[in-house]
């Protein structure tokens, strides 16, 4: 590891640097925005119509392993992990005792005593130390974030590009298979954050390069384009999907960011249970919501949300230009007290002048990873 004013390096970064990167801060990493000759747009679209390359290595990796160690996440994390079986993979979340999100993460169950995980960037020391924390005698969590590169491979035609590098692709949402490929030895995940048809490679942190290449290579006759986190950012957003650190944070709970679907209510333990189950009977004070323009106006998080009188309601957590629907689109984070309803109006403070957007419930899109 390198000291805190020096960005850590993706395995890829001097091909990035070849294809004319801009580059920016992720969790201390210097990571990809977009590409010259292509841009947020190019490849957003290159995503929603073709297949788009993104080097997302700056994600954690992690490993639990022993006699129980499934049982033990699933006492940890919010998730019920008896909802998948080996080979599956589960989005879940690790909270703290007040409800707010540590981290949400993915979970590869491997075996009932061997599980990866691929946590967010930043957050990875402190979701090992509280994993550490609680293991019982026999269980090791180890750190594995510079033993592996992530190449997530997202689009219509991410299937056609991988077929043709002999990679398997029938694999049901949220499933995973190991594969060999030019004695590489490679784990195809059918999981991403675009909402389209898309995969996620776990390769050895050595070999990342190679693997780059061949499918910049193979996906030339797919119209593939190299895409930066800009781009991963604006596809999410579209989709409702929740950025740590935005949409949910130790501040934001599950219940807040309608990330309840993401909880074992009926578990008897996990890390925040109290707190949550009273903050869900209660209902919560605040809640997240979809914003769409009805204007020029770009959200950013943390501009104020009023209604028509000026009243405040709360903020934006994540706001851009969305360019499918070619206008500006946010999640907020509002008051429930409002009784806020799909259609109805509000205003965003877009720099200095009241902008209209209108409620809607994400996502913005119509798109289907499954």
């Amino acid at each position: 590891m390198s000291d805190s004013s020096t960005p850590l390096l993706s395995p890829l970064h001097a091909r990035h640097e070849a294809l004319g990167a801009k580059f920016g801060d992720f969790g201390g990493w210097s990571m990809p925005l977009e590409y010259a000759g292509g841009g947020v747009v190019a490849e957003h679209t290159s995503v929603r119509e073709r297949v788009g390359v993104f080097d997302v290595s700056h994600l954690g990796k992690a490993s639990v392993t022993g006699p129980g160690a499934r049982a033990f996440l699933d006492s940890v994390l919010t998730n019920a992990l008896d909802r998948i079986g080996p080979g599956k993979a589960q989005y879940t979340l690790l909270c703290a005792e007040s409800g707010g999100v540590v981290d949400d993460l993915i979970v590869y169950l491997r075996a009932d005593d061997d599980v990866f995980l691929i946590p967010n960037a930043a957050n990875t020391p402190e979701v090992v130390r509280i994993l550490r924390a609680a293991a019982p005698e026999g269980i090791t969590v180890t750190d594995l974030h510079h033993d592996y590169a992530v190449i997530a491979v997202q689009g219509p035609r991410s299937a056609d590009l991988l077929d043709a590098m002999g990679l398997p692709t029938e694999l049901e949402y949220m499933a995973f298979a190991g594969a060999e490929h030019s004695g590489i030895g490679i784990t195809v995940c059918r999981t991403g954050y675009t909402g389209e048809h898309g995969y996620e490679l776990v390769v050895p942190w050595d070999r990342a390069g190679a693997v780059w290449d061949e499918l910049m290579s193979t996906g030339a006759g797919y119209g593939v384009l190299p895409c930066g986190l800009g781009a991963r950012d604006t596809l999410r957003t579209e989709m409702g999907y929740p950025l740590h650190g935005q949409d949910l944070s130790l501040d934001i709970t599950p219940v807040q960011a309608r990330a309840g679907w993401a909880v074992g209510w009926t578990k008897p333990a996990f890390h925040g249970r109290d707190a949550l189950l009273a903050e869900k009977e209660a209902g919560p004070a605040r809640r997240s919501v979809g914003l769409v323009s009805l204007e020029r106006g770009i959200p950013r998080a943390h501009m104020h949300v009023t209604d028509a009188e000026g009243a405040p309601l709360g903020e934006i957590t994540s706001g851009t230009f969305s360019p499918t629907l070619k206008v500006g689109i946010a999640l907020a984070l509002l008051s429930t007290s409002a009784g806020l309803a799909d259609g109805d109006e509000v205003l965003v403070d877009v720099r200095g002048r009241p902008a209209r957007f209108a409620v809607t419930t994400p996502p913005f899109v119509d798109r289907s990873t499954r």
